[in-house]
């Protein structure tokens, strides 16, 4: 027995010591605050006092008394499912298409889609489009082509604002799902594609469904978990366009409500049943996307 450990160390002893330093910071950033947070959502913690054990009772005021939590659930399950699959898919058409050009273009134009990801004042931007008066782009266009008479307040109109995130929104997850879809295109074996054209592969779609997506299964993955990531994490995103809090709640997220408890009201226990009801919205949306990709292969 003892052998056979020692077998197992000096074989994969030294894997396992590259990988040590990652193992710990995943752990005490990720893991244990995960743990923490579950631990204090069955509590009642306003960071002064020591917390106190209270069961469900965060979770039952949340369903059943808070009406501004069920409304900031309602408008992230909205949010995540149209952000979440649009964006996914956008990226990689957008990818798909851009791999045909060569290579000087093809890196200029991978470039100019991932600028909005990196760019610090994208949101000054969509303001100046989305102007409330008629100066605005979209408001003097639509003016111009006869469609509206007088100008829209995109981001203030209840009417309005949800389009108005969600267009953003979209545009700006053209970023990290969008490079990993690139590289694993690049990485595609084209004698697979060759072979595939002589076993009866004969137009670009098949070669798309049989050849191209099996094989990016890994960056399929990892993009659809960075789309659902940011699709259910939408907060900043909004506040910078709208403020905080929108108008009447209408596009509350639950990154919005966790920021109010924990944050502002100093509620740790209330803000991380928050917290905990998101990150298995989170969990059950990835489980669902794998399960999806798993019939790909």
């Amino acid at each position: 027995m003892r052998s056979k450990k020692k077998n197992f160390f000096a074989k994969y002893g030294e894997d396992y010591l590259f990988t040590l330093p990652f193992f710990i910071l995943f752990t005490v950033f990720t893991i244990l605050p995960v743990v923490i947070s579950i631990f204090y959502s069955f509590t009642y913690f306003n960071v002064l006092e020591p917390p106190q054990f209270i069961g469900l009772k965060n979770y039952f005021e949340l369903f059943i008394e808070d009406d501004i939590f069920l409304v900031a659930l309602k408008n992230t399950l909205l949010l995540s499912l149209v952000i979440g699959p649009i964006g996914f898919l956008l990226s990689f058409v957008c990818a798909w298409l851009l791999n045909e050009f060569k290579k000087g273009l093809r890196t200029f134009l991978t470039v100019l889609f991932y600028v909005p990801a990196m760019s610090a004042n994208v949101y000054l931007v969509w303001q100046i489009i989305l102007s409330n008066d008629s100066y605005g782009i979209l408001n003097s266009t639509l003016m111009k082509l006869g469609i509206i008479s007088s100008p829209i307040d995109w981001l203030h109109n209840t009417d309005y604002m949800m389009f108005s995130v969600i267009l953003v929104s979209i545009w700006l997850s053209l970023g990290t799902s969008f490079l990993s879809f690139i590289a694993g295109l690049q990485n595609v074996d084209h004698s697979l594609i060759e072979a595939g054209s002589i076993d009866g592969i004969r137009s670009r779609w098949q070669e798309l469904y049989y050849i191209i997506l099996p094989g990016m299964k890994n960056q399929l993955m990892f993009g659809a978990v960075m789309s659902i990531t940011s699709s259910f994490g939408m907060g900043a995103v909004i506040t910078q366009l709208v403020g905080y809090p929108s108008t009447n709640y209408a596009v509350h997220t639950l990154v919005h409500h966790l920021e109010d408890y924990g944050g502002m009201r100093y509620e740790m226990g209330y803000a991380s049943a928050i917290a905990v009801v998101l990150f298995g919205l989170m969990i059950g949306a990835n489980k669902i996307v794998q399960n999806i990709l798993k019939k790909l292969g």
